[in-house]
């Protein structure tokens, strides 16, 4: 489909303003984060932020996971429901939907038409505070019952951080973003619960001991009942194949019944869990649920770059992991769906991550490993990347295009083979879209 000029042009524009997310080396400072550009920004645009209920989510791993269960399960109950994510994986209109159906390419470049003279009002204005103001604006504009806010990068200053949700949810913590956030699990943990106000109900879950006492002791300051999704809701796992899992969550005197997820991995009933355990306080708050709308939202939850297939022959899976928590998470999904396959694992990396730790973790699983890089300007050398792989023992292939590299990692498989693409969102992103292509 083609793109019209003046989508491309308002991309151009969005992207003229500093986006953090592309910058190197960056470093936390209140100079460079702070709310009170986002704060007048809306001001001058209406607040169109307090116009819908929210759910807020912030943490290191499976916020998107659970920001898109929860979302699909407010949208098979009938409420209009808007999601707002970040990064996206191929187009940038991923980032912001309403139910299933993505915000029109028309659409961005009218409503960044529409925020231009507010944008010229406020000075050192970023890309994603005008991205997350376009969101909100737009989810107003098309009186959303509900919005699912995934939080960009940590919580205390993310330009999301301007909403009162209805609840706040934690997400597992681990580290990453380490030279922005922290180099200890309580200050990372500080960082996100920097989204928790004032009586508002924490979803957290499940959390190492130096990240949940940094929670508890937040919530407490700010007197917001924490809700523990792991203490809280037992989660039953059943038959697993590639296409699904069953599960079963049993609350104090009801359960969910069996549920057919088609996110894959034990981290996946994690995430289902608590996203479960935000339906329920949204019950408790009065909402209307039906077990129909869960059961349905769970079983047709779409979330892609997931440890989705994208071919069956040969097999090609992508995967968003791309820290050494994720990475953990990956090499005991290989390990426990693959068993017997021939891995071609395809990597590339932002230069920010812990790649010895990546590379250990997956060296059990791994057959063949090719080397590549995203077009993106904070990937890692691929050099660099190799020069650790030979130090931990797992031989290698360098290929500096991702299109080259697809073609490598195909010229080694056989009957029994599967390619794995991950290391980065971008990594995944260019596979699915090659294989979606047929490239």
């Amino acid at each position: 489909m083609t793109k019209p000029s003046g989508y491309q042009e308002a991309l151009d524009y969005i992207y003229s303003f500093v986006d953090y997310s592309l910058t190197k080396n960056l470093r936390y400072s209140p100079e460079k984060f702070n709310l009170s550009r986002m704060i007048r920004f809306l001001e001058l645009i209406g607040n169109p932020q307090q116009d819908y209920a929210t759910i807020h989510v912030a943490g290191t791993k499976g916020k998107g996971s659970i920001c898109a269960m929860i979302s699909s399960i407010l949208s098979h109950n009938g409420y209009t429901t808007g999601f707002y994510s970040s990064p996206h994986m191929i187009d940038f209109n991923e980032r912001i939907r309403i139910g299933d159906h993505l915000i029109s390419h028309e659409k961005i470049a009218e409503y960044v038409d529409y925020l231009k003279p507010f944008i010229n009002q406020v000075e050192q204005i970023t890309t994603f505070e005008i991205t997350t103001a376009l969101a909100f604006k737009y989810f107003s504009d098309q009186k959303v019952d509900f919005a699912v806010i995934e939080v960009g990068l940590g919580g205390r200053f993310d330009a999301t951080n301007v909403i009162t949700p209805n609840v706040s949810v934690i997400s597992t913590i681990s580290f990453d973003h380490t030279e922005i956030l922290g180099n200890t699990l309580s200050k990372i943990a500080f960082e996100k619960s920097g989204i928790i106000k004032k009586n508002v109900p924490v979803v957290v879950s499940r959390q190492k001991i130096p990240a949940i006492k940094m929670i508890q002791n937040i919530a407490l300051e700010r007197s917001s009942p924490l809700i523990n999704a792991k203490e809280s809701f037992r989660v039953v796992s059943g038959y697993k194949t590639l296409d699904y899992q069953e599960f079963i969550i049993h609350a104090s005197l009801s359960s969910t019944g069996c549920i057919k997820l088609p996110l894959i991995g034990d981290h996946q009933l994690d995430n289902a869990r608590t996203a479960f355990a935000v339906i329920e306080e949204l019950r408790y708050q009065g909402v209307k649920i039906s077990p129909a709308a869960v059961k349905e939202g769970f079983e047709q939850v779409e979330w892609p770059g997931r440890f989705e297939i994208l071919q069956r022959n040969p097999l090609v899976i992508i995967d968003g992991a791309h820290n050494p928590d994720s990475f953990r998470n990956l090499a005991k999904t290989i390990k426990e769906y693959l068993t017997g396959r021939k891995v071609i694992f395809v990597l590339g990396v932002s230069e920010d991550k812990n790649i010895r730790t990546m590379l250990k973790t997956i060296k059990p699983v791994v057959d063949h490993l090719v080397i590549t890089k995203s077009a993106h300007p904070r990937a890692m050398d691929i050099e660099k990347i190799q020069e650790l792989a030979d130090v931990i023992g797992i031989s290698s292939v360098c290929v500096e295009r991702v299109e080259d590299a697809k073609e490598k990692a195909e010229s080694l498989t056989n009957e029994n083979s599967v390619i794995i693409a991950a290391g980065s969102i971008f990594i995944a992103g260019a596979f699915r879209e090659m294989y979606i292509k047929n490239v």
